[in-house]
């Protein structure tokens, strides 16, 4: 097995963990930006598509690695509130005092809608010293809002999200059985299928 190291463009200790323990088993070694100690400005994540704010931050940190850099971007589309929060997830619930508070909040303008259906989207893009152009890799996790948070498992809006692909309420869902069908993973198996091909 090949050991490829990639740094992933993140402070996010959770989204590097979940990095780490899907792509370590194929033979990743996956640095985030913390473990380099760098001292770079934070990129303005301004794009208007997953892709522009992925390509952002892998951008951002290119220059200072000579290893390929990955970076993602994901967030909540709910169908009732035409997407939102989407890419603007993080931003949205930044304005509360905790995520807990953020899923009450978009729980309420849920109130009297029938179609709670919501799907979480991943997109990774890779810059990689190989290629002439920035490769994005997508995933997909669908399902619908439940009417209030569940358990503690996972992070972000996890707690309020019900899968159909195997039933699960993410927030009960034990990490491995969540990182089994998760955005993220669906768009990470594509970026380790790349890798070996």
């Amino acid at each position: 097995m090949f050991n490829k190291v990639i740094v992933l463009a993140t402070h996010n200790k959770h989204k590097l963990e979940e990095f780490r323990e899907i792509m370590v088993p194929h033979g990743f070694t996956i640095y985030g930006e913390n473990d380099l100690n760098l001292e770079k400005d934070e990129p303005k994540e301004d794009g208007s598509t997953y892709e522009e704010n992925a390509y952002i931050k892998a951008k951002s940190l290119q220059k200072y690695v000579k290893y390929p850099v990955i970076a993602d971007d994901s967030g909540l589309e709910i169908a009732a509130l035409n997407s939102f929060p989407g890419l603007h997830s993080a931003r949205f619930a930044s304005t509360f005092k905790s995520y807990h508070d953020a899923q009450l909040e978009l729980i309420r303008r849920l109130e009297n809608q029938k179609n709670r259906e919501a799907r979480f989207v991943s997109v990774i893009c890779l810059l990689d010293p190989n290629s002439q152009k920035p490769l994005f890799f997508r995933g997909v996790a669908f399902g619908y809002i439940l009417e209030e948070p569940k358990g503690d498992y996972g992070f972000g809006y996890d707690p309020i999200f019900h899968s159909y692909e195997k039933d699960l309420d993410w927030g009960l869902a034990k990490k491995e059985e969540k990182d089994a069908i998760s955005h993220r993973r669906k768009a990470i198996d594509q970026l380790i299928l790349y890798f070996a091909i």
